[in-house]
């Protein structure tokens, strides 16, 4: 079984993996959604990942041309890209089988931190698209009831400030375990449609949720990436929790004006993120 859309980079993938016909390729799904749509297509031991991008997944390609090649990002390597039909097609690098959802170490969080500091470590010739102007943009358009939204308001001083004392840098935005892939060597950071520019550490914010998620302590975490970055506690402390502020409101954007319709099941997810952005508000208090 292989892509029904196949046909507009047969070539790319055919040329990388060295089959010599389309029939010779074996197919696996990886991700089937509304929006996306993500296969490892293999011959022998060469193997590319495919990808079917619409919507808001439609701006991989743009990400790569915007951050990831010029800064040479640890992502998987760009082999072709193409738009059709209101979506992007991609062929990427296969950069491994397993990622930290699978195997959530202790070990791979850590390494998931310094990823990061790396990450956050190129300076990058575009302006923040998280300023306060925004935040207040993402509330109005969230499903924040009357108090959390007057709360959330009342962050654009931070959100400011933020901006004074720290530098704008590169933010994945979806900086979760099933995003970061291993070889057994190396990590690297795959799915880079959601990424822009801002000086919160929105990513720090969601690697540490998982981890916790998944029984591991924090601090550890966060050290690394502090030792990493060469930061300030105090200043990652504030670019953690706005971070978190930025991530649950643009999830919550994203479920009202386009998850409902492309991921029915993300509707489910509202109810949780909200209770999350008002314990976030609440510590800021």
């Amino acid at each position: 079984m292989l892509p029904h859309w196949l046909d507009p980079i047969a070539g790319p993938v055919l040329s990388a993996t060295q089959a010599p016909s389309v029939a010779e390729l074996k197919g696996e799904v990886l991700r089937e959604w509304g929006s996306s749509e993500v296969w490892r297509l293999s011959y022998g031991l060469r193997s590319v990942i495919v990808k079917r991008g619409s919507d808001t997944q439609a701006s991989e390609g743009t990400a790569y041309e915007r951050f990831v090649m010029p800064l040479r990002l640890p992502a998987p390597r760009l082999v072709h890209a193409v738009e059709t039909e209101g979506a992007v097609l991609l062929v990427l690098a296969d950069v491994g089988l397993v990622n930290l959802e699978q195997e959530p170490t202790v070990e791979g969080f850590l390494a998931g931190a310094e990823l990061l500091a790396e990450v956050r470590s190129k300076p990058v010739d575009a302006a923040s698209e998280f300023t306060s102007t925004h935040l207040l943009d993402l509330v109005r358009r969230s499903p924040a009831d009357a108090e959390l939204t007057a709360r959330l308001e009342s962050l654009a001083e931070l959100v400011d400030q933020l901006h004074e004392d720290a530098p704008a840098r590169v933010v994945h935005g979806d900086y979760v375990p099933k995003n970061l892939v291993t070889d057994g060597t190396r990590w690297t950071i795959v799915d880079w449609p959601l990424a822009y520019v801002a000086p919160h550490l929105s990513d720090l914010y969601t690697l540490v949720r998982d981890a916790v998620a998944f029984g591991h302590q924090p601090d550890p975490i966060v050290a690394r990436y502090r030792d990493a970055a060469g930061t300030d506690p105090a200043l990652v402390r504030r670019q953690l929790t706005i971070g978190g502020v930025a991530f649950t409101l643009r999830a919550l954007t994203w479920i009202v004006e386009e998850g409902r319709r492309t991921v029915p099941s993300s509707n489910e997810w509202i109810g949780s993120l909200l209770t999350e952005l008002a314990t976030i508000t609440n510590d800021l208090r």
